[in-house]
């Protein structure tokens, strides 16, 4: 078993219920198991698009899962919640970003394990902390990485719980 960490984000529809169905799909595959949740964040959007904002959070995962075989399951159940892929860092349904297996390393056109972003990103940094807060990612502690986002303040807590 392999503990991963997902990286859940939705701003299209019902985004609670949305985020609380991937958890459940995906505990529901044999060969995974939902080990711990985040709190809820709602954040600004990420990039130039205009929308809404978004509910993020992150899980914690042990799995037996192959990275690809990972990717596979975790863009079917998005595909199932009805995600569809049509503007670069635009609007979606639900996005769900393998950012940690293990200490696997990959580096392909379709995966990147760590995830390439994450360490830019506070929505993705605040509930990773939630979750694994004794890492630390090149020598520096989540508060370091946070505060050097710069981009924190566009992270606050939901007044929604899940």
């Amino acid at each position: 078993m392999t503990i991963s960490y997902l990286a859940l984000g939705s701003n299209l529809g019902d985004r609670l219920e949305t985020l609380q169905k991937a958890v459940e799909l995906l505990d529901q595959e044999n060969d995974i198991q939902v080990m711990r949740k985040s709190k809820l964040y709602e954040t600004l959007p990420y990039g130039d698009v205009p929308q809404e904002n978004y509910y993020n959070a992150v899980i914690q995962i042990s799995t037996t899962c192959e990275p690809l075989q990972l990717l596979e399951k975790t863009q079917a159940i998005e595909k199932t919640l009805g995600r569809e892929r049509l503007i670069h860092w635009g609007p979606r349904t639900l996005d769900i970003d393998i950012l940690l297996m293990g200490d696997e390393q990959v580096a392909t056109e379709r995966l990147t394990i760590p995830h390439k972003e994450m360490l830019k990103r506070s929505f993705v940094l605040t509930p990773l902390k939630d979750v694994y807060p004794e890492a630390t990612f090149q020598g520096k502690s989540f508060d370091e990485l946070i505060t050097s986002t710069g981009n924190q303040a566009e992270v606050w807590l939901s007044k929604e719980s899940w």
